[in-house]
């Protein structure tokens, strides 16, 4: 190479390897700073949306496994209620019975006749009252179809990323537990023959309600499996996430370490190349 003062190319090469160095130093320090190993579209773009569209999916997968526990929740409000219903049906079945005998007038039957009518009554109101969050657990609401465009019909309890009825989401029905529901607002105690009859409708709405609590419990147990699967599928996905995302300190770190001693090699080098024009002035004395 021929010894100029107009150009530098050794400094002009060692310049341009100093940039790379130093950038790619930059890089590193960038990396280990975040921890992440994407940190743009420009380090990894196909890694990049395959992270960002696992975050996604990770956060609705967290989020639905919230959904079901506030389902368990709306199971527990309906069945605590029930238990209550449990208690008049088996109020009413007792009044029912001591009206049915003869050693009573027609007359004491009305008194509890009475009693039997305000336990209906009371029935009726905690299956009107009982809600969770706003939404009737018991007045008959849930015992629709599925509508999705009002706050009727069954409960859509949704915990999968998609909209598939196969794996993300499934409906809850339950049926309504008034007194006419149940059946138990119409028997009359007054008289011997109705207090008689009243047995079986209460035996009845007694195996009415028994079902409904035994429907829910199934759905809590269900939803109970359901968390522990989303819970799974959480995980493996943060993991997965993890994988394409995160960097591995160690590796980079001797990447850093490297970059930092070609960076250095290169100042030196840049330093070295810019006095090279002397070494030509001294020949011209």
């Amino acid at each position: 190479m021929s010894l100029v003062i107009n150009h530098n190319l050794s400094s002009a090469t060692a310049s341009r390897n100093l940039t790379q160095s130093y950038g790619a130093l930059n890089k590193s320090v960038g990396r280990l700073s975040s921890g992440l190993r994407v940190n743009s579209a420009a380090d990894d773009a196909a890694g990049l949306a395959v992270r960002e569209m696992m975050r996604a999916d990770v956060a609705a997968l967290n989020q639905g496994v919230r959904n079901a526990n506030d389902a368990i929740s709306a199971i527990q409000t309906a069945d605590g209620a029930l238990g209550v219903i449990d208690e008049k049906l088996v109020r009413m079945k007792e009044l029912a019975e001591q009206a049915s005998t003869g050693t009573y007038t027609n007359e004491q039957r009305v008194i509890i006749n009475s009693e039997y009518q305000a336990m209906a009554s009371e029935i009726t109101r905690i299956a009107n009252a009982t809600d969770f969050n706003g939404i009737h657990m018991l007045n008959g609401n849930l015992s629709k179809a599925y509508d999705g465009t009002k706050d009727e019909g069954a409960m859509r309890v949704h915990f999968g990323t998609k909209d598939d009825a196969a794996e993300d989401y499934y409906d809850m029905k339950v049926n309504g537990a008034t007194a006419k529901a149940l059946g138990v607002d119409s028997p009359d105690l007054s008289t011997q023959k109705g207090a008689a009859s009243a047995l079986d409708t209460i035996d009845t709405a007694i195996a009415s309600k028994d079902n409904i609590r035994a429907n829910l419990g199934a759905l809590q147990n269900r939803l109970s499996a359901t968390i522990s699967n989303v819970q799974i599928q959480s995980e493996n996905l943060s993991a997965a996430e993890s994988r394409i995302s995160d960097v591995d300190v160690a590796t980079e770190m001797t990447e850093f370490v490297r970059q930092q001693i070609k960076t250095n090699a290169a100042v030196s080098m840049l330093s070295q190349a810019n006095s090279l024009p002397q070494m030509a002035q001294k020949l011209l004395g």
